[in-house]
């Protein structure tokens, strides 16, 4: 079994190949070239992604019913109150899908300026956005147990947030190596692996990933 983590950077595709983005596959060397990605994180989306050869893997870490808890940090335009958090670890409906989200966590990290996170802006809105430098921006986390597409800016935007930069740092015990720099990969160590293979049979009463 190998299976590698990635610090995926934004602007890289989760996918083997497209015709025309560039995929996470780029980033790595030909004699990797046989894994695939577990699970994806949107183009725009950074941080920990698991690649492997074991197709066992994928249900074992995706389905929700195997209480496997993905984390996340996000930087969203607006001010979001305890109530908002409080709202969408409850579970709010994701727009366009019809569907509530199942409980999570959440909690505010702090806050911030539109201005004081200029490099962080999207390039094509960046002269638009700071044309307000004072607006106020939200840091935040969200740990889920289940992935559903866009999931994470769906239930931010429920409350009126809207996500510019999402990371996730953690699957499970599996926390991303701080050493990685983004684009950069390493293979995870043998303790690594027995513990994502444990990852089933801890329910959610048993996982332990602190704030």
């Amino acid at each position: 079994m190998n299976i590698i983590m990635l610090n995926k950077p934004a602007g890289y595709l989760t996918a083997r190949s497209d015709r025309t983005r560039p995929t996470v596959m780029e980033l790595l060397p030909p004699e990797l070239q046989d894994l695939h990605p577990i699970g994806r994180l949107d183009m725009d989306t950074e941080g920990l992604l698991l690649l492997t050869d074991d197709g066992s893997l994928d249900p074992l870490l995706l389905r929700p019913e195997s209480h496997v808890e993905k984390r996340y940090f996000f930087r969203a335009f607006g001010r979001l109150e305890q109530a908002d958090f409080d709202r969408m670890a409850a579970g709010v409906i994701l727009e366009g899908t019809g569907v509530t989200s199942r409980p999570a966590r959440a909690w505010p990290e702090g806050y911030t300026t539109i201005g004081a996170c200029q490099a962080l802006l999207p390039p094509k809105k960046r002269n638009h956005l700071m044309k307000n430098p004072q607006r106020p921006v939200t840091e935040g986390w969200i740990a889920l147990r289940e992935g559903r597409k866009h999931q994470v800016k769906l239930m931010v935007k429920a409350v009126g947030g809207h996500v510019f930069t999402l990371k996730r740092l953690s699957i499970g015990s599996l926390a991303l190596d701080p050493a990685l720099l983004p684009g950069q990969y390493r293979a995870l160590t043998e303790t690594e692996i027995r513990r994502l293979l444990r990852e089933k049979t801890r329910d959610s009463s048993g996982m332990e990933i602190e704030n």
